[in-house]
């Protein structure tokens, strides 16, 4: 079964890559844009602050749009943090607590755009970046005219054992696709295969396809050890 689809906008800040493009932030480039409340300011990680500053890229009418975010390990460094705390004695607050679980982000960025459209969240381990895409499409053919996919990831601390596994990158990432099923854009097609692959996890994942939006390279197939899933510049 093949997908068809519409990349209408795309915007991303991949330190680790070294090429100049329009669509790649600069790479000290993680501030928050204006309209982020002050009060909201303070709760922001420095991967939060990365994911909404790529997001304001293509952000016009976000506030009427539905979200899918996709991160293998959204703000583990921050739970990290925060047991530290607990072991040395420190409380924490619910507050810390709220801003450390895998939806934080998507929290933050509802409270800010006041977006009360639906919004997904997906930690989709060994399936990479793929689940991202077949929620939005999901969401797409149920009538909707555009969903935002937000995908990010930042290295995990070397206190969390990864190797032998391809679970973490060098450098952080962050990808925003505005996704719709018709319209200007980059028409492209997305179909899954039994073929396996070893392209690691989620935060391997991503970085790669940003080089591949970056080239005039056709098709990227991306997967595990179980099945891939091709995306195709039609």
């Amino acid at each position: 079964m093949k997908f068809d689809f519409v990349l209408s906008q795309w915007s991303a800040w991949a330190p680790g890559l070294e090429v100049k493009d329009d669509r790649l932030l600069d790479r000290a480039n993680v501030g928050l844009p204006n309209y982020v409340p002050k009060m909201l300011q303070r709760r922001f990680t420095p991967l939060a602050k990365a994911v909404f500053n790529v997001a304001y890229q293509c952000a016009n009418n976000v506030q009427d749009i539905p979200m899918v975010f996709s991160s293998a390990h959204g703000e583990i460094e921050k739970s990290l943090d925060m047991l530290k705390e607990i072991q040395s004695g420190a409380e924490i607050s619910p507050t810390v607590f709220s801003l450390s679980v895998h939806n934080a982000i998507a929290g933050l960025f509802s409270m800010a755009y006041g977006n009360t459209q639906e919004i997904t969240v997906i930690a989709s381990g060994q399936c990479g970046i793929a689940p991202a895409f077949f929620e939005a499409l999901g969401i797409l053919n149920e009538g909707v005219n555009e969903v935002l996919v937000i995908l990010y990831d930042e290295p995990i601390s070397d206190f969390y054992p990864v190797s032998p596994f391809k679970l973490t990158s060098s450098s952080p990432c962050v990808l925003v696709l505005r996704l719709a099923l018709t319209g200007d854009g980059i028409p492209l097609q997305l179909s899954p295969s039994r073929q396996s692959h070893d392209d690691g996890e989620h935060a391997v994942q991503l970085p790669t396809f940003v080089r591949f939006l970056l080239t005039e390279q056709r098709a990227l197939s991306l997967g595990n050890q179980v099945y891939s899933w091709t995306w195709e510049k039609k």
